[in-house]
């Protein structure tokens, strides 16, 4: 029961975090195919640096084991990637940010999000006895986690990940730094000829 409280509480603060930060607005998730706002991608790598160097920080001090971790099918993976970033481009939020936009007492976000959901899951179940035996056959890594398949420590990993983040997050500022002299530089010809 204490679990399911802690993880209760701990998905009310992600909501609220994801309100705060303005993730639940339609704009901003499609703003990111369009490469012109990549808030939601720097904080979701954010996210993924706390939660990964937090979960191996209380593994080391011997407060948490790991679980059994699920199986790695690449071409499931990729597949399953790709319908989820095409129906979050095409819809505008994921499952996290339907649940926040719903909280905001968004109608738009609880019912397109409730349907698509269970429609998604019925088509899930129904197709998954003939699908997921090919699927799982093709690139099937087992049990396996990157510090094992690579052979490496998880602090080198979570090193590593970090310096590439934080490398990306430069990369997208500097990019959008350079769009918006463009743009300013552009702005003040149309002044001058207008």
């Amino acid at each position: 029961m204490t679990n399911y409280i802690l993880a209760l509480i701990l998905g009310l603060f992600f909501g609220l975090s994801l309100q705060k930060a303005g993730l639940t607005k339609y704009h901003k998730i499609v703003n990111v195919f369009r490469f012109t706002d990549m808030a939601v991608l720097k904080f979701m790598m954010t996210a993924l640096i706390v939660s990964m160097t937090g979960l191996y920080i209380l593994k080391w001090m011997g407060v948490i084991t790991f679980p059994g971790v699920p199986a790695t099918y690449i071409a499931g993976n990729v597949i399953g990637g790709l319908i989820f970033g095409v129906g979050m481009a095409f819809s505008g939020y994921c499952p996290g940010t339907c649940v926040a936009g719903a909280g905001e007492g968004k109608l738009d976000y609880l019912v397109p999000g409730l349907l698509g959901f269970t429609t998604g899951a019925a088509i899930y179940g129904l197709i998954y006895p003939q699908v997921f035996p090919k699927i799982s056959a093709i690139a099937n890594f087992g049990s396996a986690i990157m510090p094992e398949l690579w052979n490496v420590s998880a602090a080198l990993v979570i090193a590593f990940f970090t310096l590439f983040s934080l490398l990306l997050f430069y990369l997208i500022d500097r990019n959008q730094m350079q769009r918006q002299d463009k743009l300013a530089i552009n702005n003040e010809r149309l002044t001058v000829n207008g």
